[in-house]
């Protein structure tokens, strides 16, 4: 039997660590990136995955994570997971450097990590690379200029990159979450617990880290030929970017 191996970036919370706890269990060998250590070493001890400390702003950081890849064998999906949102001011006041922080993270660290793991998914004559968009890249709204623009980037590479590689063994495949509840995204962009909670106030049952890795995992495990473009994912209490229906008393 073929081993499965996966790359998993942004891993040490939320989404990703979620999707390596979901991948582990389903039989991939699986690969754990981050920047913070001690997170990535408790979810080794938890799921046995193994772990790469990288910060993806740094190209020598990822080319290490490239290296170490590659030298555990064949690769055969890369779960680009890896984001952040610095500021939530209108464009009139917004600062540059939270432009510049989530560009790089979330629009180049992604398309440094496909540069660096390109050549090893190609070379497994089976792989993927699943891309973790958002619904704000598929529209804009007010005070979140930095965000929507980066993750519009995220889904013009995953277009793009699909188009480049028609014709090559490798999957170009897109999860947009709307409204997911996490520990810390929202926590890390508004500065406290109390501001991140409002966000989610009155609202019945916000996805969960593990609804979006139960989706990575469903879409990698299709047949190879079956390429899952796009996947828009929200929760029922959210229509649209701006209709989510809210209950007094959640």
């Amino acid at each position: 039997m073929t081993i499965m191996r996966a790359v998993v970036t942004g891993a040490s919370s939320g989404i990703g660590a979620a999707t390596v706890r979901r991948l582990t269990a389903s039989g991939w060998h699986v690969t754990a990136v981050a920047r913070r250590a001690e997170k990535l070493n408790a979810l080794a001890d938890e799921t046995g995955c193994a772990v790469v400390t990288a910060d993806l702003t740094r190209d020598d950081d990822v080319a290490t994570m490239a290296e170490t890849v590659a030298a555990a064998g064949p690769l055969h999906a890369l779960v680009a997971n890896a984001g952040a949102a610095y500021g939530h001011a209108e464009i009139a006041d917004a600062a540059v450097t939270d432009w510049q922080k989530t560009m790089d993270i979330n629009a180049f660290g992604l398309l440094r990590s496909i540069n660096a793991l390109l050549p090893a998914l190609t070379a497994s004559d089976r792989g993927d690379v699943l891309i973790m968009g958002s619904t704000a890249g598929l529209i804009t709204y007010e005070a979140a200029g930095a965000y929507t623009a980066s993750k519009h980037a995220v889904h013009a590479i995953a277009q793009t990159l699909r188009l480049e590689l028609a014709g090559s063994p490798v999957r170009v495949m897109e999860i947009a979450p709307g409204m997911v509840r996490t520990e810390e995204f929202n926590r890390k962009r508004f500065g406290s617990q109390e501001a991140a909670d409002k966000i989610y106030e009155g609202v019945e049952n916000p996805l969960t880290a593990e609804d979006i890795a139960d989706a990575v995992d469903w879409m990698l495990s299709r047949p190879h030929h079956v390429n899952v473009d796009l996947m828009v994912i929200r929760p029922l209490a959210q229509a649209a970017q701006h209709k989510v229906a809210r209950h007094q008393g959640l």
